[in-house]
């Protein structure tokens, strides 16, 4: 099992480094704390390149990572929560390089310490950054441009991305 992954990962860069535009398009994405090259591989994948997807909250809604309240009527049924609709290998492998960019990039932590300092819950933190992540992989991708932790991206406004 253990020599069939290596295998799948050596092909895997082997047909990246064959197409030099997807080999680009890879660093790019890489750039983003927190995700390798195995995670943009499988956004990449997942999404089809981005194909298909107009916005970013096109995007959230694939993954499942958007938000939905149960009402009915003047009733709220329960608190909000994200969809889980979406594609579902998309929010596995968002997972943990959500954990990594809040370890290693300062922008990320402070995003993380500021939502669990107002829900008090850390998973509802985790998944925040994780859409986070999501977009800014989607942006980037799209603006052909590498992550630079002094940018911010969400000022960006959505017709300056090209598709």
């Amino acid at each position: 099992m253990i020599c069939r992954k290596k295998e799948t990962r050596e092909e895997i860069t082997v047909l990246i480094k064959a197409d030099k535009a997807l080999g680009e398009k890879m660093e790019i994405v890489s750039s983003i704390p927190g995700i390798g090259s195995l995670t943009a591989v499988t956004i990449i994948a997942e999404t089809n390149g981005f194909e298909l997807i107009k916005n970013k909250r096109q995007l959230v809604s694939y993954a499942g990572l958007d938000v939905r309240e149960k009402t009915s009527g003047t009733s709220v049924k329960s608190k909000p929560r994200i969809s889980k609709r979406g594609n579902m290998n998309l929010r596995k492998v968002m997972h943990f390089p959500a954990l990594a960019a809040i370890r290693t990039d300062e922008r990320f932590r402070n995003i993380f310490l500021r939502i669990v300092s107002k829900h008090g819950t850390k998973m509802k933190a985790i998944v925040a950054i994780q859409r986070k992540l999501l977009e800014l992989t989607y942006i980037l991708w799209k603006n052909n441009a590498y992550y630079d932790p002094c940018f911010d991206y969400y000022l960006v406004p959505s017709v300056a991305i090209t598709v």
